[in-house]
């Protein structure tokens, strides 16, 4: 779908809206993966830091554990799109001609590993399976008090990254949205794709979240060749506001979309996000000074 079709869905203020509002995380899901909303502090449940969560990646024969801390908060639960980016990983690697990823994917370079950052990883579902089924280098990114849980579902895989394509690495480093610094302490590496999953649910986020995106995308030499593939399962008619933003400085793709579950009106659907070609020459400003046009509108 090109651009005007992502207009249209979802500037609609018609389009059927997932049931209930009040909730992030439907009933009887796991939770979901935009760990930049943030939970309470407190004490771990000795239950749920013994519980490990099994997600199989068929095309690596590899399994992935994770560990999910719902008293702590929305970021330590994983959410629907996260387990849609895992399934199309997969799939993609079983067979990529048939795979809405292989535009995203298969031109990468072959002369090095692929390099992937995920913002937003709450468990770290997506980027470890990135890791194990595409034997990427994947950065794992959360607010600071979600960096020990995700540390921990890291430390977990060493094994299914070792079984799966065998030369992927993951590492974990803080990452609030909208702070230049938090970009900055993160180093000079290039990326080839940037992951992230259920990232777009309060309105106050989405100005922080597109400044980094747009640093991120400024800061590189191969920002035209860089890819932004994000999972969003629509809850809110507000959430058109953040796409109506980041049109501003990506042009905007549907990739994939699935079917509603079962008491949801719509599914989950992954868009890809390519910088304008025409903002190619107009990237020399700081990474302190620009996109404020983003981050001083809370929406």
């Amino acid at each position: 779908m090109d651009g005007d079709g992502v207009a249209t869905r979802d500037d609609d203020d018609d389009d059927d809206i997932n049931d209930p509002l009040a909730t992030l995380l439907p009933p009887q899901e796991g939770g979901g993966g935009g760990g930049e909303g943030g939970g309470g502090e407190g004490e771990d449940d000795p239950a749920e830091c013994n519980q490990l969560e099994h997600h199989h990646l068929r095309s690596v024969n590899a399994t992935i554990a994770i560990r999910q801390l719902p008293s702590r908060g929305l970021s330590f639960q994983l959410w629907p799109a996260a387990t849609t980016l895992l399934h199309l990983l997969d799939s993609y690697v079983s067979d990529p001609t048939a795979s809405p990823l292989s535009p995203v994917l298969a031109d990468r370079p072959r002369h090095r590993r692929l390099s992937v950052l995920e913002l937003g990883s709450g468990t770290g579902l997506v980027g470890i399976a990135a890791a194990v089924a595409l034997g990427a280098d994947v950065t794992v990114t959360d607010l600071p008090h979600v960096v020990p849980n995700l540390q921990f579902s890291v430390d977990a895989n060493a094994a299914a990254l070792a079984a799966g394509a065998g030369i992927g690495s993951v590492r974990v480093a803080p990452l609030r949205w909208g702070e230049a610094e938090d970009v900055r302490a993160m180093g000079e590496e290039e990326y080839d794709v940037i992951l992230a999953s259920d990232v777009v649910y309060y309105g106050h986020l989405y100005g922080p979240l597109l400044a980094t995106l747009r640093w991120l995308f400024e800061r590189s030499e191969r920002r035209g060749e860089m890819v932004f593939v994000m999972a969003h399962l629509r809850r809110w008619k507000k959430d058109s506001a953040f796409f109506r933003k980041a049109r501003k400085a990506f042009d905007l793709e549907v990739i994939h979309a699935d079917e509603p579950r079962q008491g949801s009106r719509v599914g989950v659907v992954v868009y890809r996000f390519d910088w304008k070609r025409k903002r190619t020459a107009k990237c020399a400003a700081p990474l302190d000074t620009v996109s404020s046009d983003l981050t001083s509108n809370s929406m």
